[in-house]
């Protein structure tokens, strides 16, 4: 691909030079995204962008770009497996669209086609127990198993346990990551991060070229948890970051699951007080699956209700754009690149298998 003159990398340009202006943060970028494309915004006057609200020293580094700031992303993403997600993108993940700031770019490694699936996130202790290890393994292999994406953020102790449980079920799983995707921390990942990017996906919203800094990892946590469905923690300490990631997915009306420990155990305060604040307490993966109305038959065969295991990509990625509330076959016209004919095809599949429900107004409500 010649980057120099694709269309789509000649408009990628201005959203990869808008990131890197200082003072510009997620929710500047957002509000910006209100009023003007990125690449519309980099012609705009100085009296324009100062009525946008932007302080004199924004305006100036959008009124002078360093170009030579993306070289290397651009060199990055011609990369085999690399690529990029905008927030206009049709491909962007509609749970991640739901939270209060989410990344304007998503950089990926692998296959992002997962994150339009249905993810359970696992977190917990970066020094855990043996039975700790064993624990995120086991769910991780299971849930797994079932047809859920396996999402943690690839650090030690149970974010790696996850990541191997899913893959030694064959099954898919997500690290995000608080740096750039051209490096792997911690360093002793990296044959674990190589192992991810074969059938899974690393994705990050820091550009290429970025390094570990503490107030990364919070900001990854937000991603983790509001990629997912349900947020699982294993083993955390009452001061973790594990609970942290649990809150934002409180805040951001995920589920959220913890498993319980002996109260001498000081791994397992965090969770037990995660449950004492209303999470659900966990002991087996059918504790998981029952609260997201998935169920086991008595042959202990498991058996969907609520996942789309059976649809296909087309049809999942369009089930995750109908809203619990009505959504309107414009509107999944509009965010989507299918057509009107395909659209209404999938919904009368999807509301045959249960999944959604027509409503006044040409219009369908998700109702599971």
């Amino acid at each position: 691909m010649n980057i120099a003159t694709d269309s789509f990398y000649e408009k990628l340009k201005y959203w990869l030079v808008l990131s890197r202006v200082p003072g510009v943060g997620t929710r500047t970028f957002l509000h910006l995204l209100e009023q003007h494309s990125p690449e519309q915004l980099y012609s705009e006057s100085t009296a324009a962008l100062s009525a946008l609200g932007l302080k004199s020293a924004i305006i100036q580094a959008i009124k002078n770009p360093d170009w030579t700031t993306i070289d290397y992303d651009l060199e990055w993403l011609a990369q085999e497996n690399n690529g990029v997600i905008t927030f206009n993108d049709v491909n962007y993940p509609s749970q991640l669209k739901e939270i209060s700031d989410p990344p304007p770019l998503l950089f990926t490694r692998g296959n992002p086609e997962l994150l339009a699936l249905p993810q359970i996130a696992i977190v917990g202790s970066r020094n855990p127990s043996s039975v700790g290890i064993e624990t995120a393994f086991s769910f991780a292999k299971e849930l797994s198993q079932y047809g859920f994406v396996i999402t943690s953020g690839l650090a030690l102790g149970i974010d790696g346990a996850s990541h191997r449980g899913a893959l030694a079920a064959q099954g898919y799983t997500i690290a995000v990551a608080g740096t750039g995707l051209d490096r792997v921390y911690p360093a002793r990942h990296k044959e674990l991060a190589i192992e991810i990017i074969k059938t899974g996906l690393m994705v990050s919203e820091f550009p290429p070229g970025t390094t570990a800094k503490s107030n990364h990892f919070p900001r990854r946590n937000r991603i983790i948890s509001g990629l997912c469905q349900g947020l699982l923690v294993v083993e955390a300490a009452i001061q973790s970051g594990s609970l942290i990631t649990a809150k934002m997915a409180l805040d951001q009306n995920r589920e959220v699951f913890a498993i319980p420990g002996s109260i001498h155990n000081p791994l397992a305060r965090g969770c037990n007080a995660l449950i004492r604040e209303g999470a659900k307490l966990v002991e087996t993966t059918q504790d998981i699956l029952e609260e997201l109305n998935v169920v086991y038959q008595e042959d202990n065969e498991i058996q969907p209700s609520d996942m789309q295991s059976k649809l296909d990509l087309e049809q999942q990625t369009l089930l995750n754009r109908v809203m619990f509330s009505p959504t309107s076959i414009d509107f999944l016209v509009e965010n989507s690149d299918l057509s009107i004919e395909s659209i209404s095809s999938m919904l009368l599949i999807l509301e045959l298998q249960g999944y959604l429900e027509a409503i006044a107004g040409g219009c369908y409500m998700r109702i599971k």
